[in-house]
C-alpha cells in the first residue's frame, strides 16, 4: 500500500468514525436476527476437498438498554444451516428487567447448526422503550489456540 493510499484509508476511516451517531427509534418489541456458527471451517483443503472444521460455543446475550422498562423475550429459536428448528431456548416468555441481561447458551458439542446456524428472538414490551441489543460471543477455548469472535443481531420483519 502506497503511502498515499493509507493517508486516504486513514481520512476515510477517520471521517466515518466523526459521524454522530444517532439514537435507535423506540419499539414496543421485534423481532430479531442472530448468526450463529456451531462450527466455522479454516485452513487448507485435505485430500477429499474438505477444510479443517472447529466446533464453537456460542453465549447469546440479550440485553435490555431500558434503564426503566423491562421487556418480554416471547420466543428464542435457534435454526440449523439448513433452516431446521432445532430448540426452542425460551419456552415460555422471560421477564428481563431494565439493564439487566437474558444468557442462552449453545454448548460447543451441538453440532448441528452447522455454520450457518441462526437464533430468531422475538421481544416485546408494555409501551415503547430501547431496543435490547443482542449478540452471541462464540469461542473454541484451547491450551495453544483461543478462536473467539462477536456476532450481532439485527431487527428483521415479522411475516
Amino acid at each position: 500500500m502506497t503511502g498515499f493510499n493509507r493517508w486516504l484509508l486513514a481520512m476515510v476511516l477517520g471521517a466515518l468514525c466523526a459521524l454522530p451517531l444517532k439514537a435507535e427509534e423506540l419499539s414496543k418489541g421485534q423481532t430479531i436476527y442472530l448468526p450463529i456458527y456451531s462450527h466455522i471451517w479454516y485452513g487448507d483443503l485435505d485430500a477429499s476437498g474438505q477444510p479443517r472444521k472447529a466446533l464453537m460455543s456460542a453465549l447469546v446475550s440479550i440485553r435490555n438498554t431500558s434503564l426503566k422498562m423491562p421487556v418480554r423475550v416471547t420466543s428464542a429459536r435457534y435454526y440449523s444451516t439448513e433452516g431446521r428448528l432445532l430448540k426452542e431456548f425460551a419456552a415460555s416468555p422471560r421477564t428481563v428487567p431494565p439493564m439487566a441481561t437474558l444468557e442462552f447458551f449453545v454448548e460447543k458439542s451441538e453440532s448441528a447448526g452447522g455454520s450457518g446456524a441462526n437464533f430468531i428472538i422475538q421481544w416485546e414490551a408494555s409501551t415503547e422503550t430501547n431496543s435490547p441489543l443482542v449478540e452471541a460471543v462464540h469461542t473454541d477455548i484451547q491450551l495453544n489456540r483461543t478462536p473467539t469472535f462477536l456476532t450481532s443481531g439485527r431487527p428483521i420483519k415479522s411475516e
